[in-house]
């Protein structure tokens, strides 16, 4: 753990505050297939206390409309991870301009969430002897400098760093045990690292663009906090994110994500594979996959013909009928060979642990026909295809499942979950010497 990166982390909830009171922020999400800006406008202090509606005014609370929107086709981008600096950079000035101009504002501040990185997860725990009784910010500080950091490597970085459960005594299951009673605090903090040369990317590219960088979170995660109901997020409950370059797992309980991964197929594959099977250009493969693919075939798709032209050296007649069933025949292998390696990912995680197992798929390649009866055959459990919660200003061509991690980042700009450094950690016994530089950063910046 690198203590610049710790500062950047602290520097970064700062910038997001400011620009929180400063009224306006942008969400950009950097996909594979395609980069989406969204600008949000804050409710003022005045209207949150004074209009009379639920919304809830609170220093991390805070509620916002979108009143710019706009999308564009990814370039430089591959499998979620940034292969030409050059070409992220036109994309996002792209869809920043054409949002900005919405919303007649100019944007300064913005949020990144990102699908690249090859995460991995760790479940940590750490305990502390309550001092005074009743639980304060000291007791949850040496709590979380007495956790077993693990040695992930030099070349990787903290993203999120996330407190899912506090227990105190024989109670489990507690959010916040600030002022309970009790001798024992322990917590159980779920840890997610990235290769930090994707972080550095995403901040060159951003900052090339004259935008001040503010927060960095993982796409699937907060797809995950747009596409799950309240219950969902309760209970146990995994979000699929079905994207272009990459398909990304995350498992929530108890209302925080305790596991993220990332498998690295998704719709491009299927593209690809429909291209090659039909000698036919990428974007005719990409258009019959959106306007006719599928994954169970009936009596009538052999008679379904699909007309597609052949590739640019062809004569320009030559022109090929394929039915339909042939098309469902190219797609459906690919889609079981993703969702084998997403149930992987699952048995890996523990998932067929939790008490109720339910699974909720998005993400642009969720909406194959037919995938939730594929993908409850092969994961053997409950499946639904969500889409992200409608938000006040969204527009409706940016409210399908394409869309839900760009949604996700807008509901956590303004509701965001508390991670490490937003507790008071006290330093200086702690025998794990990398967790020891790293919690004595926040505690002196705080």
């Amino acid at each position: 753990m690198s203590e610049l990166f710790y500062k950047m982390q602290r520097k970064l909830a700062k910038k997001r505050i400011n620009a929180v009171n400063k009224g306006v922020i942008g969400i950009i999400d950097v996909g594979t297939s395609k980069i989406v800006c969204l600008i949000l406008r804050f409710v003022p202090e005045a209207e949150r206390v004074n209009n009379k509606s639920d919304i809830i005014a609170s220093p991390k609370t805070v509620a916002f409309r979108i009143i710019g929107a706009a999308t564009t086709r990814s370039r430089g981008v591959t499998a979620g991870e940034i292969v030409r600096l050059d070409e992220v950079e036109k994309a996002i000035r792209t869809v920043a301009q054409a949002a900005q101009k919405m919303a007649g504002v100019l944007l300064e501040d913005v949020l990144v969430s990102f699908s690249g990185g090859t995460p991995k997860s760790y479940g940590v725990s750490g305990s502390a002897k309550v001092s005074k009784r009743k639980v304060s910010e000291v007791d949850i500080g040496n709590a979380l400098v007495n956790s077993d950091i693990p040695n992930y490597g030099s070349n990787r970085e903290l993203i999120h760093a996330l407190p899912v459960n506090f227990s105190l005594d024989h109670r489990t299951g507690l959010s916040d045990p600030r002022g309970q009673l009790g001798k024992e605090l322990v917590v159980d903090l779920h840890l997610m690292t990235v290769d930090q040369d994707v972080i550095h990317n995403i901040s060159q590219a951003v900052n090339n663009c004259h935008l001040t960088l503010s927060g960095l979170s993982f796409s699937p995660y907060v797809a995950g906090l747009s596409s799950l109901t309240e219950d969902e997020h309760q209970i146990g409950t995994a979000c699929i994110d079905l994207g272009a370059g990459t398909s990304g797992v995350t498992i929530f309980l108890r209302k925080q994500m305790i596991f993220g991964g990332v498998v690295k197929l998704g719709g491009i594959q299927i593209t690809n594979d429909i291209m090659k099977a039909f000698n036919i250009s990428y974007e005719s493969a990409e258009r019959i996959k959106n306007i006719h693919g599928g994954l169970v075939s009936t009596s009538r798709d052999d008679r379904d013909m699909i007309e597609v032209d052949r590739e640019l050296d062809y004569q320009a007649e030559d022109r090929i009928a394929i039915s339909r069933s042939e098309l469902i025949g190219v797609i459906r292998p690919r889609v079981e060979e993703i969702l084998e390696e997403i149930r992987i990912q699952l048995d890996v995680a523990g998932f067929n642990y939790l008490e109720t197992k339910k699974i909720v798929l998005t993400g642009g390649a969720s909406q194959l026909p037919g995938l939730f009866e594929v993908a409850g055959k092969i994961l053997e459990c409950s499946v639904r295809v969500g889409k992200p919660i409608r938000i006040q200003g969204l527009p409706n061509a940016t409210n399908g499942p394409e869309f839900a991690a760009a949604v996700g980042l807008a509901l956590n700009a303004g509701f965001p979950q508390d991670e490490c450094w937003d507790f008071n950690v006290p330093f200086g016994r702690s025998k794990f010497s990398k967790a020891n530089s790293v919690f004595r950063w926040f505690a002196e910046n705080w």
